[in-house]
């Protein structure tokens, strides 16, 4: 399993209403990729800025090169981002998944 790992930073005023552009845009185009397996939206402030981190479970990373149209690497944007991000990194990093701790169901 891959975890692929974008970072996004705003000002802080305006980090809900990109949390809500998230919302909207990037999670149900992750949803409905093939080989997708879960993400996760986090977000820490930091004085007058607010970072974001999504962190997305794949099955691979021919399953993110589906998504991104070849280049694994490539930060996937929408047209609304601009208005909310201060820099729009280009690229993202990826991890193998080594281990993980799942809780034991009730």
């Amino acid at each position: 399993m891959i975890a692929r790992i974008w970072r996004g930073i705003t000002h802080v005023d305006s980090a809900d209403a990109y949390l809500d552009q998230l919302r909207a845009t990037a999670l149900p185009a992750l949803a409905d990729q093939p080989g997708q397996r879960g993400a996760w939206v986090l977000r820490r402030v930091q004085g007058e800025r607010c970072e974001f981190q999504v962190i997305s479970l794949w099955d691979s990373l021919d399953a993110v090169r589906v998504w991104t149209g070849g280049d694994a690497n490539k930060a996937m944007y929408y047209a609304e981002d601009d208005k909310f991000l201060l820099d729009m990194e280009p690229v993202v990093r990826h991890y193998d998944v080594a281990d993980a701790l799942v809780p034991a169901a009730d």
